[in-house]
Order: C-alpha cells, then sequence, then structure tokens
C-alpha cells in the first residue's frame, strides 16, 4: 500500500484491496461495538450520576478512558506515555494532528476537551463529545463572557479541561501559533493561585513505509477516507503522548505569556522527535 501526494497537498485515501478490506472489518467491527457499545453504558450511569453529582462526573470517565486504552490496541497502534500527568486542579494545552488526539489524550488521562461549537453536531463525534462532557465554545466575541464563566465553573468543579490553543488541527509534523483567549479565564482570582497549566505534546510516527504524515487530518479533509485508511493500514504506527512539567498560572504577568511558554515546550519537542 502507498500513500502519495495529491495536487491540494493532501495524502490520497488509501485504495482498499481484499487484504485492506479484510483488515477493515477486524479492526472496524470490534472497535464499532466498544466505542458505541460503551456508549450506551456510559449514558445510562450518567443518568444515576448527573442528579447526585451534577457538573461532577466521578464515574463515567473511567468508561472514557477503558474505551480509548482498548481502540489502540484493537486499531494495532502502539501507544506510549512519558511523563506524569497532573493530578490537581488545572488544565491541559496540546497540539492537534489528528481525530486521533481524542483517543491519544482520553487514554493518558481523564479530561474533558474544549471544543467549536460546530462539532457538537457532527455525526458520531459529535455525539460521543456531547456524551463525554466536552464544553463546547463558539468563537464570537459576544460570547466571550458567557464562555469564561463556563470554563470557570467547570474548573472549580474539579474539572480538568483540556483544549487545543492551534484552534484547528495540523499535518502533525508542526505546530501552529497559539491563540491566547482561552488563557485568560486561568487569570481569574478565583483561579489563579492555585491554577496549572500543563502542555503535552503529541507525537504521531507513521507506520514503516508511509510518509510522515500519515496519521495527520487536518484543513478539508474528509474524516471517512481517513479513517478507512487508519484501520486498513497493513502496518501500524505509534503514538507518544509527552507530558511537561505543569506551569503555575501566578508566575504569568499575562495569558500571552503563559500561552507563549507552553506552545514553545510543545514546539520544541515535537521538532526534535522529528530530527
Amino acid at each position: 500500500m502507498s500513500v502519495w501526494e495529491s495536487e491540494e497537498g493532501y495524502p490520497e485515501p488509501v485504495k482498499l484491496g481484499f487484504g485492506g478490506v479484510l483488515r477493515l472489518i477486524l479492526r472496524g467491527l470490534p472497535l464499532a461495538i466498544l466505542v458505541f457499545g460503551c456508549l450506551l453504558l456510559l449514558l445510562f450511569i450518567r443518568l444515576l450520576e448527573k442528579p447526585l453529582f451534577g457538573l461532577r462526573r466521578p464515574w463515567t470517565p473511567y468508561i472514557t478512558q477503558f474505551v480509548c486504552r482498548n481502540a489502540f490496541r484493537l486499531m494495532g497502534i502502539h501507544f506510549a506515555v512519558q511523563g506524569t500527568p497532573i493530578q490537581d486542579r488545572g488544565a491541559v494545552v496540546a497540539n492537534h494532528s489528528s481525530w486521533l488526539d481524542i483517543f491519544s489524550l482520553n487514554a493518558a488521562q481523564q479530561v474533558y476537551f474544549v471544543s467549536k461549537a460546530e462539532v457538537a453536531k457532527w455525526p458520531g463525534i459529535g455525539w460521543l463529545a456531547k456524551a463525554t462532557g466536552t464544553v463546547f465554545i463558539r468563537r464570537d466575541r459576544r460570547d466571550a463572557r458567557a464562555q469564561k464563566q463556563v470554563f470557570e465553573d467547570r474548573l472549580l468543579a474539579g474539572h480538568q479541561l483540556l483544549f487545543f490553543p492551534e484552534g484547528t488541527s495540523s499535518d502533525s509534523l508542526r505546530v501552529l501559533p497559539f491563540k491566547t483567549t482561552l488563557f485568560e479565564a486561568f487569570f481569574d482570582p478565583r483561579l489563579k493561585d492555585f491554577m496549572l497549566i500543563q502542555p503535552v505534546t503529541v507525537h504521531y510516527q507513521a507506520p514503516k513505509g508511509e510518509e510522515a504524515r500519515f496519521y495527520g487530518w487536518w484543513g478539508d479533509m474528509d474524516f471517512a477516507p481517513h479513517l478507512l485508511s487508519t484501520l486498513a493500514a497493513p502496518r501500524q504506527g505509534r503514538i507518544d503522548v509527552i507530558y511537561h512539567p505543569p506551569l503555575k498560572v501566578a508566575d504569568f504577568t499575562n495569558r500571552k505569556a503563559l500561552a507563549r511558554t507552553a506552545e514553545d515546550q510543545i514546539r520544541t519537542t515535537l521538532k526534535e522527535r522529528f530530527e
């Protein structure tokens, strides 16, 4: 199997032969059963969890983590974690390369994603995102105050929020400039003194023989062909999630300084991985 460059600059979807179709079935069917079977279980448990605990979710995150860890086993992708995820109140920021980031970062740590509002309407991914407690935001200045309040409420409830400051995904080989708006919530007087921000680098190593961007999903790439190509690959690669030392919000004068430090750490680590 080969992946080649299209005129738009994206790798072409894999052309499936008999072997590819067989791998797609053997990996895709168990994966679908795992994901959607556990989704039903999660929704049932959430019916009990919500009235008892409100915003807090003491049970259902374990289901999400179980699904994501075992998804890599079913897909045949080697997954490894380096460093230690924070246990205290805080937030996580990471580079964004693929839909696989959802599995990678949920497998390593119990977090709640922050996502653009449009994702809530996507079939499949949107359902999963809503069920697992994703915070949806609109990138509209008119909503900034309300969204900041939602952020603060979730953080005060003990949630560890995770967002992608790039604002969009890249080709997995680089880190785009961080947008700083969402960092402002951490400087609220109720949060600043104890808040930690942990930078995380997600590194994708393509299967042997494939181009380095094999796992990248960005721009206008369609989800379905990328999913099929991933599942049908005769060999799989590796995903490393690297947790860096957390940053104390109180040590920074403003959101731009905090964002720049996190961005530099993630970009430097990713660059070192490809050298």
